[in-house]
């Protein structure tokens, strides 16, 4: 009993030490000995960019989204914008529509088919060589747009990734913890970005060549994580740009980034399984790369359960297994504490953390059950920030 135990606690251990910190570092000596950088001076034209904004009922925040992408740093007269509402009922589109005169178009769905499907009808609408793809509860700084075109300049770029900050305001500190995560994975991606390609855009802010957008993906699946693996299959890289940055406002509780995890890991996962000819060595560093950052990892999660059964049966027999248990069931109650707290509470450090860690496991194995269910929700509704 000990020795299973012990390997029922290794497997799901040593998967996370793997994922999390050996994966890093063979990235990080790739990066060191391939280097790619990215181009860094002005190009001779600018390129003319349409930037697509899928919404749904985004009333309460549409008119500084907007605001904010008129304020961007980049020639006007090259600049466009295009509103996808997937047949939002609230006032979102009479919102945009006193854009117009700005040059911010709508492009409404007859009924609400979800993200990928509002982003597949705007591929027949783009003309523009370069297409940007955000989301309107986030906050583009000026300079951003021009950092993420500029890298088109090397042709081998197909997809430009913005770099995710996470921040908080007066509604939206209680999940603190979420930033801790997202700097993590930014380094992660631009290891990656050096080393070769990134496996997985950011949805907050990404932009690619035209004739990547054009390519339909099936609306049930994510098109913001299959977007590095379709310029893979374009002969493409796709890159993380530092200095291209969107600010990310944290979800208002632990409760919300619990409910947008399991839905985006089910996708993922689903939009993994749909891509899977990319795990085969035609492209080995990309295959390894896809491996080791999203398949792994999230093996981890579906694992997760054979460590408490594990330490169950060493616990009769090994002081350190007790030790772990007793952490393990402090940190439940630590995570049941924040779950319960109201939105918007600060909470104590280790209640966040111990709170995000928990509700990270749990929405990992819930996402596992629902894909391997084939439970999607394509309709998909947008995470509410502060």
């Amino acid at each position: 009993m000990t020795a299973l135990g012990l390997i029922l606690v290794s497997i799901p251990v040593v998967l996370l030490l793997y994922a999390f910190i050996g994966y890093p570092a063979i990235m990080w000596v790739l990066a060191t000995l391939r280097d790619h950088r990215l181009p860094e001076g002005e190009p001779a034209e600018w390129p003319e960019v349409t930037i697509t904004l899928p919404v749904f009922n985004e009333e309460r925040v549409i008119s500084r989204t907007i605001e904010n992408l008129l304020a961007l740093d980049y020639p006007r007269e090259l600049l466009r914008i295009l509103v996808v509402s997937d047949a939002s009922t609230d006032r979102t589109d009479e919102i945009v529509r006193r854009y117009h005169d700005q040059g911010v178009r709508l492009l409404r769905l007859p009924a609400r088919s979800g993200k990928t499907a509002a982003e597949n009808a705007a591929s027949a609408e783009v003309r523009d060589p370069i297409i940007v793809n955000t989301d309107a509860s986030t906050r583009i700084l000026p300079g951003s747009l021009k950092a993420l075109v500029r890298v088109f300049q090397d042709p081998e770029v197909g997809l430009a990734s913005g770099r995710d900050v996470s921040v908080g305001d007066l509604t939206g500190k209680a999940n603190y913890a979420e930033s801790r995560y997202v700097g993590y994975e930014m380094w992660v991606r631009s290891l990656e970005t050096r080393a070769g390609s990134i496996v997985g855009a950011s949805g907050c802010l990404f932009a690619l060549r035209r004739g990547l957008y054009e390519v339909l993906f099936p609306s049930a699946l994510s098109r913001d994580f299959a977007a590095a693996m379709i310029a893979a299959k374009g002969g493409y890289r796709a890159v993380s740009v530092d200095d291209a940055i969107c600010l990310v406002p944290r979800s208002l509780s632990l409760r919300s980034e619990y409910r947008r995890k399991v839905r985006t890991m089910a996708r993922g996962l689903e939009t993994l399984w749909y891509n899977r000819d990319l795990l085969s060595p035609k492209r080995p560093l990309f295959a390894f790369a896809l491996l080791s950052h999203k398949l792994i990892r999230w093996m981890v999660f579906l694992l997760s359960p054979l460590l408490p059964v594990g330490l169950l049966l060493l616990a009769g027999e090994v002081l350190w297994a007790r030790w772990v248990l007793a952490g393990g069931l402090l940190s439940l109650l630590l995570a049941g504490a924040a779950l319960a707290l109201p939105e918007g509470r600060r909470l104590p450090w280790p209640v966040a953390m111990a709170g995000f860690a928990v509700a990270s496991l749990v929405a990992g194995f819930v996402a596992w059950t629902k894909a391997l269910r084939g439970e999607l929700n394509p309709t998909w509704e947008p995470t509410r920030r502060g």
